[in-house]
């Protein structure tokens, strides 16, 4: 088959994580896809940390999994180390995370999408978009070739028009030792397309075997490690490799600082904005000069490699800045650097350009995915990627798009917030941006979206088996549960041994082990229960869902009810032709909003920054309600 003459279904420019995902979920649905990237070798690259999941980001990787997307299952194959974070709180603010063998993980990804169905592949530079009037018909790449598409998705990564700072050195670069991507910017601005620059940073990597570890703090994984995957393809670790936690000091500040006059960040070549809540340590220690340290997480990158990866240490400082301060961090007296630290100026389109689907409004079939829309984060960019595949693949086969409401999804809060806010600054997903985070835990994510991933033909029939029969077993033992009366006998002893009140006469379980100081393990011994448990081949898995049901069901019922309400908003439409500029009634403030925006529903319009409570009475009124 010739690149030449085929029209492909779907073109996924970049083999990035957002890429990779977007590739898997297109060809997995059926459609004939091909992957353009420019080094093959790098596909799914860990660019910057070696590790996924964490805050808010573990319950994405979890929803792609149930979604039938690649990351978990990548993840899991190729984990050194697993930790559940914040399981001191509730249930909604539990999020995995898991260090990965970086070599493993680009390699396993690689394999995985060579044994995928319908997915092509070609190594070469896009450099240009081809254009019929306002829809794309295909890509030019560097060596000259014109590859037709019905669809293309652009998921470009730092490389658009990418510049490399180190101290006063700059060059160009998406990544280091990688050349920039030109030419797609300057296609999309003529089109009418809004873009801006952002910047992002990467710490030094190490040689583990100067470090003193004996001057740190290990952090080894969990005891009893879990995994992302809800498919019985992967397994839990059985071995973990330990991190270590260290800190900086004044020295290490008044070090840094004295590189500040050669720093690309406050000598004004830098001009655009890095992520928030991931800053770099001489911001960090410009912003926050009253702290007398900041964490370092010293992170391995494998199972077989020295190289270590300085967490909290990300830098663009001049390389002798960053040799001399870094010597001064407990346990790195003697260190020997692998590379130093840099920042990175790349350009990205205002996601409030697209539509839910992450189809660009200007240009029909073009799609858009990952740091493109301002966003930092791998699992922010797969979880793009997999949307924007799905999408491209059901828009070929003249198919409703597939949309994730807040309400069904931390991908629905992402893409909803980026649709409609916007970002200034590079992206990061917290469960504080998730109104029901209640409802979007990261144990419950395979029920919430399995079952729409199969009637999009995404998620396969084993996947959804899967889900039916924990559906089945978590009801049906919640049923037990509100049947099953003990006597006083059985679970006096319970209750004494935690120092809480006894009952004076039978009880049913169920309200019992309501109690917050219980936990299901304790009923263990209630030989009708165990046996229930033991017949019924009832897994771990399903006992955490029924205690969650059994302790948290007054505010998932209270989330569930205000989540309905926002639904009705979703369900009253606002067409796309309506003229806001005539709506004499709305303040100056929201018509320019909401013109700029394009809304598709009164409950989208709501949540745009400027539009006011009264100016959604007003288009109530409007849609005739």
């Amino acid at each position: 088959m010739s690149l030449y003459n085929t029209i492909y279904d779907v073109i996924v420019v970049g083999g990035g994580h957002a890429g990779s995902e977007a590739a898997a979920a297109s060809a997995n649905m059926g459609v004939h896809t091909l992957l353009i990237t420019m080094n093959l070798q790098n596909i799914a690259q860990m660019s910057c940390n070696p590790a996924m999941g964490g805050i808010a980001k573990g319950q994405i990787v979890r929803e792609i999994d149930a979604l039938g997307g690649y990351s978990g299952i990548v993840t899991d194959k190729t984990a050194i180390q697993f930790k559940m974070l914040n399981k001191s709180k509730g249930p909604a603010m539990w999020s995995p995370r898991a260090q990965s063998d970086r070599m493993q993980f680009a390699e396993c990804w690689r394999t995985m999408l060579e044994q995928t169905d319908n997915l092509d592949f070609y190594q070469d530079s896009v450099n240009g978009l081809i254009f019929d009037d306002t829809k794309i018909v295909g890509v030019k790449t560097a060596l000259g070739l014109e590859i037709k598409a019905r669809t293309v998705i652009v998921t470009a990564g730092t490389f658009l028009n990418g510049l490399i700072h180190i101290g006063e050195k700059t060059f160009g670069g998406g990544r280091a030792g990688e050349g920039a991507s030109t030419g797609i910017t300057e296609d999309l601005v003529e089109k009418g397309f809004e873009s801006g620059r952002m910047k992002t940073g990467t710490p030094p990597r190490v040689d583990g075997r100067s470090l003193d570890y004996s001057k740190m703090t290990e952090q080894p994984g969990d005891d009893n490690p879990e995994k992302f995957s809800y498919m019985p393809v992967t397994k839990s670790l059985t071995k973990q490799r330990s991190c270590y936690l260290t800190y900086t000091n004044p020295e290490v500040h008044d070090l840094l600082r004295e590189g500040f006059d050669r720093s690309p960040m406050f000598n004004g070549r830098i001009k655009s904005t890095g992520p928030r809540y991931c800053p770099s340590v001489e911001d960090k220690i410009n912003r926050f000069a009253e702290k007398e340290r900041h964490q370092v997480f010293v992170e391995p990158e494998g199972w077989n490699t020295v190289e270590i990866y300085v967490n909290g240490f990300s830098t663009s400082l001049p390389e002798d800045i960053q040799d001399k301060a870094i010597r001064s961090i407990p346990g790195f007296e003697n260190v020997k650097f692998f590379r130093y630290g840099y920042a990175i100026e790349y350009d990205y389109f205002p996601p409030t350009q697209l539509k839910h689907n992450l189809e660009t409004k200007l240009i029909e079939n073009l799609f858009f995915a990952g740091q493109i829309n301002g966003t930092t984060g791998y699992e922010e960019a797969a979880a793009q990627g997999l949307i924007a595949g799905v999408n491209a693949a059901l828009k070929t086969q003249e198919r409703e798009p597939f949309i994730l409401k807040r309400s069904e999804a931390y991908i629905g809060v992402l893409i909803d917030d980026l649709i409609t806010k916007g970002t200034e600054e590079p992206y990061r997903m917290f469960t504080s941006r998730a109104e029901y985070r209640t409802l979007l835990r990261q144990d419950n994510a395979d029920i919430r979206l399995t079952e729409k991933s199969f009637k999009i033909g995404l998620a396969k029939q084993d996947r959804l088996d899967r889900v039916l029969n924990k559906k089945e077993k978590t009801q049906n033992l919640i049923e037990f549960l509100e049947k099953l009366s003990v006597k006083k006998e059985e679970i006096n002893p319970i209750l004494e041994s935690k120092n809480l009140a006894v009952i004076n006469q039978s009880m049913k379980l169920i309200k019992i082990a309501a109690r917050p100081q219980l936990v299901f393990n304790d009923f263990r011994n209630i030989e009708r229960l165990e046996n229930y448990i033991q017949e019924n081949n009832i897994d771990q898995e399903i006992i955490e869902q029924v205690e969650i049901h059994l302790k948290y069901s007054g505010y998932i019922e209270k989330e569930k009810a205000n989540a309905d309400k926002l639904n009705r908003l979703e369900n009253v439409p606002i067409p796309s032709s309506f003229d806001y500029s005539k709506v004499k009634s709305l303040s100056y403030e929201a018509r320019e909003k909401l013109s700029k925006i394009q809304p598709t529903s009164i409950s989208q319009a709501s949540r745009i920054s400027g539009v006011s409570p009264s100016d959604i009475s007003v288009l109530l009124v409007y849609m005739g309600r």
